[in-house]
């Protein structure tokens, strides 16, 4: 993860782009992409989602740029050792993002109710799927809430404003996200809330 703002920036000049080109397609500021690029912040991965599409590459490619085919073995002491926190108040580790040409990207999260901000919405090309692990939480999409306990589910298009409360101290989950078609089609103009 240290060396995610360089692979942006690195992609963003192999293309002779700009902050502000990159900064207009995914619908947020340059000063945003520039702590990026520099590292300081991590975002929050709907974001890195519409950096990899403006850039034509998968969001895994940003996070890891090692190439493997076939089975992907994760350890739980990998994983410990992989979360990541973002400026939005939750941590995350990303599954298997060494696999080249999947279809789903998976992430472990966690979430506590003292550092989430619930007004914090995300939408993002593709679809999503959330499994909860532990703890309890609300969840919005579009209209609609829903309160998940162990063992509950949502699948949703995650182009719709999305975004978690969690009811426990502590929410850990698995989502699976489908990405864009990377490097053409059509693109849908997504916003995150206060980026």
């Amino acid at each position: 993860m240290i060396d995610l703002g360089n692979k942006i920036k690195k992609l963003r000049t192999e293309q002779n782009r700009s902050l502000a080109d990159i900064a207009d397609v995914c619908g947020f500021s340059k000063s945003l992409l520039s702590k990026i690029e520099n590292g300081k912040t991590i975002p929050p991965i709907a974001t890195l989602m519409k950096i990899a599409d403006a850039l034509g590459t998968k969001v895994s490619i940003l996070l890891d740029d090692q190439r493997q085919a076939g089975t992907i073995h994760t350890t739980r002491d990998r994983v410990a050792a992989g979360l990541t926190k973002t400026e939005k108040g939750y941590s995350f580790f990303p599954f298997a993002v060494e696999r080249e040409d999947k279809l789903m990207q998976p992430f472990l999260f966690v979430s506590r109710r003292e550092e989430n901000d619930s007004r914090n919405t995300y939408s993002h090309d593709g679809e999503e799927f959330i499994f909860l692990l532990e703890g309890e939480m609300r969840y919005k999409v579009g209209q609609s809430e829903f309160t998940l306990q162990p063992g509950d589910s949502l699948y949703f298009d995650s182009i719709e404003k999305h975004s978690l409360q969690p009811i426990t101290d502590e929410v850990k989950y698995i989502a699976v996200f489908t990405q864009a078609k990377v490097g053409g089609g059509e693109r849908r103009q997504a916003v995150e809330s206060r980026d």
